[in-house]
């Protein structure tokens, strides 16, 4: 019978013995690590200084399944996006590849995710296009509607050769198209609009038309609404997407992009305009438009004058049922009517309007804060506490006993909650939290109250 021969050495001398080894596990890069995006208006710009970096959101959802780069060492992506043809070209460079179990990124495609048709395959090719695209955007807006000129703006853009136009048809297809890289890397979770649909507006923020030949005409940025129908012959407007240009950002444009849309939508006579989902930045400078508008408003000055008389009077710390300040329907409907600002946002502006009208306000503070902290209360618990509604309760389970919660459903009498509310417990956490909102709220008053006392002085 034969047997296996073992050499002696190898079992000796430890020096001689096999070494297994293990391949590097590849744990892949985050697109944001090795990804730089720059905005440039001419051809010198490119990999100079005077480029403009843009900070994009998290690109991970561009990438393989769980967002990672893999099979690159050493990447270096530089991405340029002119602001004249909006075309971009990306510079990829690495030390080398290897596919050490996950694959080797296809970044040609990944990119595509993101710039589709805009990304041009050679630096050359993307040097041309600022001289054979040098008025790509004129020829764009050439039979757009201008709706706005010259407009009078409390937002002191650096520019103040401005207009607004409207773009339909094709060219707005096209050029939205153009824009769309900038959409998906500069708003967190956006998707692109159906430029199909005819009831999508486009309307840009651009320089005045101007005489020189070989002078591209800027686009400072653009916003996208979508009109719906009101019976039973009107329409109201939907503002989906809104964005000002890195470059031109926080000089005063989306103000002044804001309010030209504001003063068309009374022109138009529409029945209102709201906001998808407004960022809080965005939620400042709509603020700091419809406040103005409604101090000049006379139909609103009794209810108004009469919540802030009451609000001065009343001793609102021994209150024993929730305070209520909101203006009386009639004066919603005025509001809707006159100026187009539907009920939601004339709620948010209501507060702002009673903190200018307290005088000194440090006197009232404490009352104005309890109304604040009133109100967002019944918008998130619920409107008393054995109201009818819905509300949810915190229910620590084994997965997760931070965000498990039971909703419960009352039917007006109170019995559903009263079970929830003894295992619930201690409310101390759920006071710190409303005290935390009330405090940001009141911020965010203040801000726009000083902004509107600047801009009235």
């Amino acid at each position: 019978m034969g047997t296996k021969h073992h050499s002696s050495d190898t079992v000796s001398d430890p020096k001689k013995r096999r070494k297994v080894g293990f391949s590097k596990v590849d744990e892949g890069v985050q697109p944001n690590d090795c990804i730089k995006i720059y905005m440039v208006s001419k051809e010198d710009e490119v990999g100079s200084e005077e480029s403009f970096s843009i900070e994009p959101v998290d690109l991970s959802p561009f990438f393989e399944e769980d967002g990672k780069i893999y099979g690159y060492q050493g990447l270096k992506i530089t991405i340029w996006i002119s602001s004249i043809s909006f075309q971009a070209y990306a510079d990829i460079s690495y030390e080398s590849t290897c596919d050490a179990g996950k694959g080797v990124t296809d970044l040609k495609s990944s990119l595509q995710n993101i710039f589709a048709d805009n990304l041009v395959e050679t630096k050359d090719d993307f040097f041309k296009t600022f001289s054979t695209e040098t008025h790509y955007v004129k020829s764009m807006i050439s039979d757009g509607k201008v709706i706005s000129n010259g407009l009078d703006a409390h937002f002191k853009a650096d520019c103040s050769e401005l207009e607004v136009v409207r773009v339909e048809g094709s060219a707005m297809g096209l050029l939205y198209c153009r824009l769309v890289p900038l959409v998906l890397l500069l708003v967190d979770g956006s998707n692109p609009i159906d430029v199909t649909d005819p009831d999508w507006q486009v309307y840009l923020l651009v320089e005045k038309k101007i005489d020189e030949q070989d002078t591209p005409q800027k686009l400072f940025g653009f916003a996208a609404l979508y009109r719906f129908f009101h019976y039973p012959d009107s329409h109201r407007l939907r503002l989906g997407q809104i964005l000002v240009f890195p470059p031109y950002q926080r000089k005063g444009y989306g103000g002044y992009l804001l309010q030209a849309i504001t003063n068309m939508v009374v022109a138009d006579n529409v029945y209102d305009l709201s906001i998808e989902e407004p960022l809080d930045s965005l939620q400042h400078v709509r603020a700091c438009i419809d406040v103005p508008r409604l101090l000049s408003l006379q139909a609103i000055q009794p209810s108004l004058n009469a919540n802030v008389s009451r609000l001065k009077e009343e001793n609102l710390a021994k209150r024993t049922q929730i305070t209520r300040f909101a203006p009386p329907s009639e004066t919603i409907e005025e509001v809707r009517k006159t100026l187009k600002i539907n009920k939601k946002q004339f709620l948010q502006c209501w507060e702002i309007l009673i903190y200018l009208s307290l005088d000194p306000v440090e006197k009232y503070l404490e009352n104005f804060r309890t109304v604040v902290l009133d109100r967002i209360r019944a918008d998130v618990i619920g409107k008393d506490t054995g109201a009818s509604g819905k509300r949810l309760v915190e229910v620590p389970t084994e997965f997760d006993s931070e965000v498990s919660f039971v909703m419960f459903k009352s039917n007006g009498t109170g019995e559903e909650f009263k079970e929830a509310e003894v295992e619930e417990g201690d409310k101390v956490k759920q006071e710190e939290q409303l005290q935390k909102l009330v405090d940001e709220r009141i911020e965010a008053i203040k801000l726009v109250a000083e902004k509107v006392r600047v801009t009235s002085s």
